[in-house]
């Protein structure tokens, strides 16, 4: 997939914390991109836009807010979008910038369990949106050691907010998350090196050492799923990747990532992504010939 995808070099000067970008727009025109730092991004007046984060698309409504982790895939598309002043605000800030060390200070817990959900892109309820735009917006008018303050401020609050909402599959972006529990590192591991098999509770239940009905609340109270929605997650991650990179008919693919049945992966595949699997593909495919259409950008330093 990168080789279809835009690389690219963001204007972020080394020497600066962050960087803000505000854009007054009558459409979308950024290819699919991904870069090495993190990136905030509040979208006002472009209801029916659709957004793309790895694999997950979704149509918005007026206004929006998105943290999206380095290498994350995504953009913006004008879709059903009629509004001819789109509005963009985008904050860039280095990926070192919350190192290891410094994320693991007790104060800072909220902000890096946030910082690690940025990985699959995160999208903010509509009232962390109202409450919050205005600092954001703000945030391009501020210079200085205020500035990073204010930028550490309003992350802290986004990282406290509730009803966030994680955006893309874990197994799409192939990276590796922390869940706090060894047990649920070793289940997860296992679901996915045998995705494409049946699993089941009983063996997961034998990984994790526990009795099927401890894992079952177990797994339910860390992670806020069922078994049976991590393992479809992760089915659906990989999925989603094969209609993307590969030729595989749907049903191939169905097949191939553990669905017994087609009808099924249909039903599945749609509650979870808002859209069938045929869909999913012809949105990233139209979007890929739109991005060799647009591959000048790389030979820029931005997309302003």
């Amino acid at each position: 997939m990168r080789s279809n995808v835009m690389h690219e070099i963001t204007p972020l000067n080394p020497g600066d914390c962050f960087n803000v970008y505000s854009r007054i727009k009558p459409r979308f025109d950024a290819p699919l991109h991904y870069h090495e730092e993190y990136e905030l991004n509040l979208i006002l007046n472009a209801n029916g836009a659709k957004r793309i984060i790895g694999g997950h698309m979704e149509t918005i409504g007026d206004y929006e807010l998105v943290l999206v982790g380095p290498n994350v895939t995504h953009t913006w598309i004008s879709h059903k979008c009629q509004n001819q002043s789109v509005t963009e605000i985008t904050v860039q800030f280095h990926r070192d910038l919350f190192d290891d060390k410094f994320l693991s200070r007790n104060q800072l817990s909220f902000v890096k369990n946030m910082i690690e959900r940025s990985q699959r892109g995160i999208l903010f309820s509509p009232d962390t949106v109202a409450a919050i735009k205005d600092r954001i917006i703000e945030l391009k008018n501020k210079s200085g050691f205020t500035s990073v303050l204010d930028l550490l401020s309003i992350l802290h609050e986004l990282s406290t907010s509730r009803n966030m909402k994680t955006l893309s599959d874990a197994s799409f972006s192939n990276e590796y998350f922390h869940y706090n529990s060894r047990r649920l590192e070793k289940v997860f591991e296992y679901i996915n090196s045998h995705y494409n098999k049946q699993v089941n509770l009983g063996e997961v239940s034998k990984i994790a050492n526990m009795p099927e009905s401890s894992f079952s609340r177990f797994i339910k109270q860390r992670t806020g799923k069922t078994f049976i929605d991590s393992l479809n997650e992760i089915r659906l991650g990989h999925a989603a990747r094969m209609l993307i990179e590969t030729s595989n008919t749907v049903a191939e693919i169905a097949y191939q990532c553990g669905f017994n049945n087609i009808s099924n992966f249909n039903r599945i595949f749609k509650r979870k992504k808002l859209c069938i699997p045929k869909d999913f593909r012809e949105t990233y495919a139209g979007y890929k010939a739109f991005d060799s259409i647009t591959r000048g950008f790389t030979n820029q330093k931005s997309l302003d």
